[in-house]
């Protein structure tokens, strides 16, 4: 499963890279409302919440805009990127009705199909209604909101930026001028690279789970989804984020501009997986025969003579079994002298839990 870029036609001036502020308290409040998704971030967000705990339950309300989808309103739709938040709020409130209604109105519901158009979207109407009440089968908090989008969209979205600039006061304002530094410095580096290379071998680097594919400037995003964006002829705005981990963020829906929120260098761990190397180690420890070979890895290296003398097997088939292992990395293998010793990547295994949930969740 990948989401394709196509990233064909593009030019330098079809490209952005910077910072949101906008972006970077929408993820910030993602990990508020869905902690168990970010451990790394358990510290952070115990002091944010205690810096405002009136806050919570008005952030709550809004809670399905900043949940796994990403509502459309908080990332960038013009070039150039504004300076800071006040001015991406000003943004908001300019908006037209209508412009707003068609952003907030799928992430309310939490995915692109199925929302009725602008102007069916309105109290009194059927498609208002049955859009209603496929928000509430999907949770209470959506079939609220929704009932307040189709009410009085101008209500709605006054309420919102009233707690977004609460949000702002209470935790997030401080947070970003630490945060900002190190990620305008990072967008400035890619800009560099942007300007020495085409923008699909920059994307390979700079995204760890990006790969090329096909012909031209195609790049396949590991994440589980299926989707082919075709960029060109809008702009392509890379959004870096310190907060965003482990997701990545691909929002096709504007006419405007293609945005992507990653996590900038230096806040991810180390290591991501693809869906495909997290499947491999799933798998290979899913074998009887495996793991009894891993409970023998265990201890002190050992090598694969002295593993088939144990298991009562032979050297070819500890020799298949341990690079299956190996080839996930599971196994680690040295050379001494003559002989190779196998043992366990314990750190790996440890680690598993944790892979799991990042993968499944970018």
């Amino acid at each position: 499963m990948s989401i394709v870029l196509d990233l064909g036609g593009l030019d330098s001036a079809d490209l952005a890279v910077g910072p949101s502020a906008l972006s970077e308290l929408m993820a910030s409040l993602h990990v508020l409302a869905e902690p168990e998704h970010h451990p790394e971030a358990a510290g952070w967000a115990a002091r944010a919440v205690a810096a405002e705990p009136g806050l919570w339950d008005e952030l709550s309300v809004f809670a399905p805009l900043w949940a796994r989808f990403r509502c459309r309103l908080f990332f960038p739709r013009t070039l150039p990127l504004a300076a800071g938040l006040n001015e991406e709020l000003a943004g908001i409130a300019a908006l037209p009705t209508e412009d707003f209604t068609a952003l907030v109105a799928p992430g309310v519901l939490g995915t692109r199909g199925a929302v009725p158009s602008i102007g069916e979207l309105r109290a009194g109407t059927s498609a208002a209604e049955d859009y209603v009440r496929r928000c509430l089968r999907r949770s209470y908090a959506r079939g609220e909101l929704a009932r307040q989008l189709v009410a009085s969209p101008t209500d709605m979205r006054d309420r919102l930026l009233a707690v977004l600039r609460v949000a702002d006061g209470a935790f997030f304002a401080e947070d970003w001028r630490s945060l900002r530094p190190a990620l305008e410095h990072h967008a400035r580096e890619v800009r560099r690279r942007l300007a020495a290379r085409p923008p699909a071998a920059v994307l390979t680097n700079l995204l760890p789970t990006a790969a090329r594919f096909g012909p031209g400037e195609r790049v396949r995003l590991d994440k589980l989804q299926i989707d082919e964006v075709k960029v060109s002829p809008r702009s392509l705005v890379l959004v870096p984020s310190a907060r965003v981990w482990p997701h990545l963020t691909v929002k096709n829906e504007h006419s405007s501009c293609v945005v992507v929120q990653y996590a900038a260098c230096g806040t991810t761990p180390a290591g991501q997986l693809t869906v495909r190397d997290l499947h491999d180690r799933l798998m290979a420890l899913g074998s009887p025969a495996r793991m009894e070979l891993c409970r023998h890895l265990l201890g002190e290296p050992i090598t694969t003579s002295e593993l088939a003398a144990r298991l009562g097997s032979s050297e070819p088939q500890v020799s298949r079994t341990l690079r299956t292992l190996r080839d996930a990395g599971l196994v680690r293998s040295t050379r001494d002298g003559k002989l190779v010793r196998h043992r366990l990547a314990t750190d790996v295994i440890r680690r598993l839990g944790d892979d799991v949930l990042a993968t499944v969740a970018r």
